[in-house]
């Protein structure tokens, strides 16, 4: 659902996708993103998905977080938004969809058209007879 690249620090160059929340990221083991960084506590932030408002990033009280810049404790993420805790840098995107193979409906489709084709001119023969 949603892509978390991390930029900086041990793990960098790695990828963490979040398919449930809420999405824990921390220190402690029992987070779902472990990042044993300087200045990243054990429960350090928390992503949620509230509708209608969308992705929402919640950082403890006593933790510094901050998105593009901006020192926040609660805000809407966006796709692309830099987020930064302690001395790491994440970049917050939206997972890649995977399309669905239509194949199947497309053949139904044609033959349906073949079958419509071949009743109607059945049904001309039939009439002009």
């Amino acid at each position: 659902m949603i892509q978390l690249q991390i930029l900086s620090g041990k793990k960098a160059g790695t990828d963490s996708v979040a398919r449930r929340f809420p999405f824990h990221i921390g220190r402690a083991a029992s987070a779902d993103l472990c990042l044993e960084e300087d200045g990243v506590w054990n429960q350090h932030l928390e992503l949620d998905l509230i509708s209608p408002d969308g992705f929402v990033l919640s950082a403890r009280s006593e933790a510094l977080a901050t998105v593009n810049g901006q020192r926040v404790e609660q805000t809407i993420l966006r796709n692309g938004d830099l987020i930064e805790i302690g001395s790491l840098k994440i970049r917050f995107w939206l997972s890649a969809t995977r399309q669905i193979g239509l194949r199947f409906r497309e053949w139904l489709t044609w033959g349906a058209l073949v079958l419509l084709s071949i009743g109607e001119v059945c049904l001309i023969y039939w009439l002009l007879r």
